[in-house]
């Protein structure tokens, strides 16, 4: 039986335990689709990688992401706990300061500034107005007044996303979605915070994997949400997103739009190191 180097990391954390976990496989050559889907089950975290070579030269390393119910082509807090793993296993990028990841959606820059990591938030592959039958769908499952949301946005970069962005942090915190109308949604549900808050921007984040989930923080909902929200005028160039709350975290997200991208950016830090029995 082979055994592969093992770790689990906390991602967005700004204290111990604070921030959304990712567990992570090295040198996964070898390892059938089904094998790494199964992996992903049994650890039951949102998100579980498998690190391998890279196919594209310009790449440091490449990632395979998956959910316990199936493959992701990008995202964001897997993203930096896979570079913070990598690098603590002994990579080192081609480029100083700066790591290039290979994953389902191409090539995702990294940059590291000291203990802090932020990637380059991927363009988007779907925007727009949500359309009025998923509106009201989304209304319907979290309990929504007509009146509670300001604006709405498909911002998928990968994962599926669409946001909504409501009326204030108090009914974003207070929002308590029922698991027989969300169907296949991947939501985000944001508010803006008033000036001097704790930070600049509320989210939480909800999806279906068989089960309703709420992810405690979310890189590419981040993404999605700082090119939205950047863009339309609501949220200046550097600001900071709170996310967690409900679920007694404390995580934070750093964004940062930039002339050479929107950069998404958080403490990543390892908390578990062994090794995982796979086949």
């Amino acid at each position: 039986m082979t055994l592969r180097r093992f770790q689990q990391v906390d991602v967005f954390a700004t204290g111990p335990l604070s921030g959304n976990p990712l567990a992570v496989v090295h040198d996964a050559q070898g390892l059938s689709d089904a094998q790494m889907a199964a992996f992903a089950r049994w650890t039951n975290l949102s998100e579980t990688t498998f690190l391998l070579p890279p196919a594209d030269a310009r790449a440091d390393y490449r990632v395979r992401i998956f959910t316990p119910g199936g493959e992701l082509p990008f995202a964001g807090h897997p993203t930096l706990g896979s570079c913070r793993a990598w690098l603590q296993a002994g990579g080192q990028p081609q480029v100083a300061g700066r790591v290039v990841q290979e994953c389902g959606v191409g090539l995702v820059p990294v940059r590291m500034d000291g203990e802090d990591l932020a990637f380059a938030a991927p363009p988007l592959r779907r925007t727009g107005p949500v359309e009025p039958e998923v509106l009201a769908q989304i209304r319907d499952a979290m309990g929504l007044p007509e009146a509670a949301i300001l604006d709405h946005q498909w911002i998928d970069n990968g994962p599926g996303w669409c946001a909504v962005l409501l009326d204030s942090v108090e009914r974003v915190l207070a929002v308590r979605p029922d698991p027989a109308r969300f169907g296949d949604l991947k939501l985000g549900v944001a508010a803006l915070h008033p000036p001097g808050g704790p930070a600049a921007l509320e989210v939480r984040a909800f999806f279906s994997d068989g089960v309703l989930i709420e992810d405690p923080v979310t890189g590419s909902l981040n993404a999605g949400l700082a090119q939205w929200l950047i863009a339309a005028g609501r949220l200046p160039p550097r600001y900071v997103a709170r996310q967690g709350v409900a679920l007694g975290r404390a995580g934070r997200v750093t964004v940062s739009a930039e002339a050479d991208g929107t950069w998404i950016g958080g403490r990543a830090v390892i908390v578990l190191e062994g090794t995982a029995a796979l086949d």
